[in-house]
């Protein structure tokens, strides 16, 4: 069995999925205190990386995702499926999981 390289640029998410690359988590509160990696809340804003066709009708064609590459998105906290590639955080979601595309 062939070993399978995975990038970003290979993961093609299906339906109304979207891949998204997690931003960094705080480093330090507002006051300047650093954050132990234990103490740091997980992030809940990121860049799109890549968008699901969308979701299927039942006359067979696609309602198409609202957002798209390159968007910043706000995520629900526990949504998704957190995945490491290269060093990075991503998490990949369905549509219904993002609250909101921010500036």
């Amino acid at each position: 069995m062939a070993a399978i390289s995975i990038n970003v640029s290979t993961v093609k998410p299906l339906g109304d999925r979207v891949f998204v690359k997690v931003s960094p988590a705080e480093e330090k509160t507002a006051g300047g205190i650093l954050l132990p990696d234990n103490a740091k809340e997980k992030p809940q804003i990121g860049e799109v990386v890549q968008v699901g066709p969308g979701k299927r009708n039942d006359d067979g064609t696609y309602s198409p995702v609202e957002v798209k590459v390159g968007d910043k998105v706000l995520y629900s906290k526990y949504a998704g499926t957190d995945i490491k590639l290269g060093g990075d955080d991503y998490v990949l979601l369905t549509e219904k999981d993002i609250l909101a595309s921010v500036a």
